[in-house]
């Protein structure tokens, strides 16, 4: 398949009575791709390196989950997992895809397992890439570093300040190029309603993310967890509860790798799940 890129990608559909931006390649089973919760975040941004693989297997759509990037912005009372279930089951509705694995990373991961949970129907195969949701730490207080220096970018969008949050996202930081920082900072300026909206929506806690740990049991997809062992956003112990809570799920943990093992190990990351989907 020719060099992909996020204008010759991009895409946008009414759904669930809001405007969608997502990016599509290739043919297929459906892989939908949920980003993280970070102040510029989308679905380019999060899995550029990941969409040119797998387009060349399955129809690939990376979304802007509601209230970022391209997407249109909300105020939300409900919790974030929720609102962007909700997204995907409209998402997948309008492009008439019955079923679709999931990918997510983050709050990504989090918002996957709610549409695990809500509507088992309409997933196949999961995959939870340093999910959010698994509640409290075994080990380690909360919120971690990485989370504290994105609340901080939330409330103070300058480009130190991103610099410094995105320093903490991966484990060698030689990979952080100015173009990627740059491209993150542009999203993130481009709609600045989306971080006031994301402050005021956060002044509840409970409208951020919800807890799963309870319902881990329920989920009856087939589930991939990968973590990166020097994850500093959200915890490595979470990836054990949700292997031991989900019913049937597998763990692989990377070595010199942090919240973004999608960019980090992009090959290696690539081939674990195009084994996890085709055995």
């Amino acid at each position: 398949m020719s060099q992909l890129t996020e204008d010759g990608t991009s895409r946008y559909v009414e759904a669930g009575g809001m405007k969608l931006h997502y990016n599509e390649a290739g043919s297929g089973e459906a892989v939908i791709m949920l980003h993280g919760g970070g102040p510029g975040a989308g679905g380019w941004s999060n899995f550029a390196k990941n969409i040119g693989p797998f387009a060349e297997r399955y129809r690939t759509i990376l979304l802007d989950c509601p209230g970022f990037n391209k997407s249109d912005t909300i105020l939300s009372s409900e919790p974030r997992d929720l609102v962007n279930a909700r997204a995907v089951r409209d998402l997948m509705d309008a492009l008439g895809i019955q079923k679709a694995h999931l990918i997510g990373n983050s709050m990504g991961g989090a918002s996957s397992i709610r549409f695990a949970l809500e509507f088992p129907d309409r997933i196949d195969r999961l995959i939870l890439m340093g999910a959010a949701g698994g509640g409290q730490s075994l080990f380690q207080p909360l919120p971690l570093e990485g989370i504290k220096l994105l609340f901080k970018v939330y409330m103070h969008p300058t480009m130190d300040n991103l610099k410094q949050m995105m320093n903490v996202f991966i484990y060698d930081q030689k990979q952080l190029t100015e173009e990627m920082i740059q491209g993150r900072y542009e999203n993130m300026m481009r709609r600045p309603e989306h971080l006031e909206n994301f402050v005021k929506s956060a002044s509840n806690p409970a409208n951020v993310l919800s807890d799963f740990t309870p319902r881990l049991h329920e989920i009856k997809a087939r589930t991939l967890i990968v973590w990166g062992r020097d994850d500093r956003f959200v915890p490595l112990d979470h990836g054990l509860k949700f292997i031991w809570g989900i019913p049937d799920a597998h763990l692989h943990v990377f070595s010199r790798c942090g919240h973004w093992a999608q960019w980090e190990h992009a090959d290696a990351f690539n081939r674990l799940v195009f084994d996890f989907l085709t055995h």
